[in-house]
């Protein structure tokens, strides 16, 4: 009897056994088969609408990375953002303009964020008060003001098909919200590395960021084979046009780049690290070169002349004396050319047509709303495009000088506030770019922020805009850093 009831006891914990491991496998086969099925729903969705469906699968399976941690969004932003700008980044999806990868990512990793942030208390400083009141307000306050004159645009705009919206939903999203896009994006890199033992890992995937835009350059003259000459010409200005950025937006991309490289190069004690930006500022520097921007290359010239200022020790005489040997039997004539554009014709032709075409016909505008300005994007709607004819200043959708646009747009007010904000930033970079307790490259990558800043800044005299643009990048990336470090360094 006794043994009849071990043989069933047996029988019974061998049957237990039998069952625990038949789930054990079941639980190991579940997410095979849940990836799986995501493979077979995928690969359909993607055999039937092609490509947007590949970006829209990509950017799901990045939003299920990002809900675990939105530091991995923002990693992803910093390879994403500054190529956004560009025709080869999706604009679109499925016909819908502001449905993009892009997007999707930056709303997953600002709700991964605010999930956290609503936890530990965060979200009251995750917006700097000098920022919202002094930058991200005027903007506001400008795009309100420009919304109730949509209807005003002059039609050439529409006939030569050099805007995106017709409405007041179209306006708010192109020039208000598409544009803070990028301080939303600044802002989760300050909250990412504020929560980072290690905030110079971040300099990883911003060195592979700056490769990928300077390559843009560099692939995209290489397949069509244009001559430096034909690029150099002022009525080869719209070359670049065709990678979705013009060439002075690209030119002031790759300098503020290249300060961002010098610096962290000067301050890195690593050997591997220092070679990598040494080749990555060869990169960059001969993209900006293909640009044949003059305003980038005024640019290039104010950070080296910094550097020079910033670092009087051997180092920096060795490297600027052997820039300044080498550069110029390095550099095709077609450079020459391009910087002497104008010089015989006096300063209207110097400025390209600036002075005479643009700057004195909108400058009377300016009267019209002193204070407070007419709301973003105002030159569409104002007199002297209605009344120039076929002028130049029909040709352009803002004035090529940020100041007189911040003055158009934002009035003395705004253009007030805006420079203000900047000058508190440039203060912020030198302070962190002097801190002992932080790491040497940190030091360096945020004295080379300083540097870019003030080069985008002279260089907006020309061109450019105080309001966020693409170009602006690794500008917004670097001030984002530079927040996260000031509040890592406030908890201290």
């Amino acid at each position: 009897m006794a043994a009849v009831h071990s043989s069933a006891s047996d029988r019974a914990h061998r049957t237990e056994i039998w069952r625990f491991l038949a789930g054990q496998r079941e639980q190991r086969l579940l997410p095979l088969f849940g990836i799986a099925v995501l493979g077979v729903v995928f690969g359909s969705v993607i055999a039937t609408t092609e490509l947007n469906a590949l970006y829209l699968c990509a950017a799901v399976i990045g939003c299920a990375f990002i809900l675990y941690d939105f530091r991995i969004g923002v990693v992803l932003l910093i390879l994403l953002m500054p190529v956004s700008g560009s025709v080869v980044f999706p604009h679109e999806m499925f016909g819908v303009t502001g449905i993009n990868p892009l997007n999707l990512l930056l709303l997953a990793t600002l709700g991964s964020y605010l999930l956290r942030g609503l936890f530990d208390g965060s979200l009251k400083h995750f917006v700097p008060q000098p920022l919202l009141w002094l930058y991200v307000v005027p903007i506001l306050v400008a795009g309100a003001l420009g919304s109730r004159h949509v209807d005003d645009i002059a039609p050439v705009f529409y006939m030569r098909k050099m805007l995106e919206f017709n409405n007041t939903a179209g306006y708010l999203r192109d020039l208000v919200l598409k544009p803070l896009l990028l301080v939303l994006f600044a802002l989760l890199m300050g909250a990412a590395v504020a929560r980072s033992a290690r905030p110079e890992r971040f300099l990883a995937p911003t060195l592979i960021s700056i490769w990928a835009m300077g390559l843009l350059v560099l692939v995209f003259v290489y397949l069509f084979g244009t001559g430096l000459g034909e690029m150099a010409s002022s009525t080869s200005r719209e070359f670049l046009s065709a990678l979705g950025m013009h060439a002075n937006e690209l030119g002031r991309l790759y300098a503020i780049a290249y300060a961002l490289l010098l610096f962290t190069w000067a301050e890195s004690k690593q050997f591997g690290l220092r070679l990598v930006l040494l080749v990555s500022m060869g990169l960059v520097v001969a993209a900006l070169v293909l640009t044949f921007s003059r305003g980038a290359f005024v640019g290039l010239i104010v950070v080296n002349l910094l550097f020079l200022v910033w670092h009087r020790n051997a180092r920096a005489l060795i490297f600027l004396g052997l820039v300044a040997a080498v550069v110029p039997f390095v550099l095709p004539d077609a450079v020459y050319d391009r910087i002497t554009t104008g010089f015989a014709g006096g300063m209207n032709a110097v400025s390209a047509g600036r002075i005479e075409g643009l700057w004195l016909p909108l400058l009377p505008e300016v009267g019209r709303n002193p204070i407070f300005g007419s709301g973003l994007g105002s030159i569409l709607w104002s007199n002297a495009v209605r009344t120039a004819g076929g002028a130049t200043v029909l040709q352009t959708t803002h004035p090529h000088n940020a100041y007189l646009q911040a003055l158009l747009d934002m009035g003395i007010v705004g253009l007030i506030l805006v420079c203000t904000f900047f000058a508190l930033v440039w203060r912020d970079f030198r302070a962190m770019s002097r801190d002992a307790t932080l790491d040497p490259t940190l030091r360096g990558f945020c004295a080379g922020a300083a540097a870019g800043l003030l080069s985008f800044l002279i260089a907006s005299f020309t061109d450019g805009s105080l309001a966020p643009r693409p170009e602006q990048s690794f500008l917004w990336l670097a001030i984002g850093m530079m927040y996260g470090l000031r509040a890592k360094r406030a908890v201290r």
